[in-house]
């Protein structure tokens, strides 16, 4: 059974920061691509950014790519997002996805507000 679990978010003001983590089981975590995103009340959800199962290279939505930072541990079947410089308009529950299999975690809420 596939489980995904996100945590880090919270509170923070605007240019503060957080740290996602996703920690997931039931799986072989190398093998696989994970993404992250995120949905805001009222809108859709939002692709922010995607580990790769090989390439060192993540990728992001252009109005993250100068903040955030993925990454992952596979040793510890886990991946991570650094959120920096958190802007109002970055509020929303970050979900932590498996694309193979369409598997999504529970979602960890940030919010970015003075």
């Amino acid at each position: 059974q596939v489980q995904l679990v996100e945590s880090g978010g919270g509170l923070v003001q605007p240019g503060g920061s957080l740290r996602l983590s996703c920690k997931a089981s039931g799986f072989t975590f190398k093998y696989y691509t994970f993404d992250w995103y995120r949905q805001a009340p009222g809108r859709e959800r939002e692709f922010v950014a995607r580990v790769w199962e090989r390439d060192p290279t993540p990728l992001y939505a252009d109005s993250v790519k100068d903040r955030f930072i993925a990454s992952r541990d596979d040793e510890k079947n886990a991946t991570y997002l650094q959120l920096n410089n958190l802007q109002p308009e970055d509020t929303a529950m970050y979900y932590c996805h498996r694309p193979t299999g369409k598997y999504w975690g529970q979602g960890t809420q940030v919010t970015v507000t003075s």
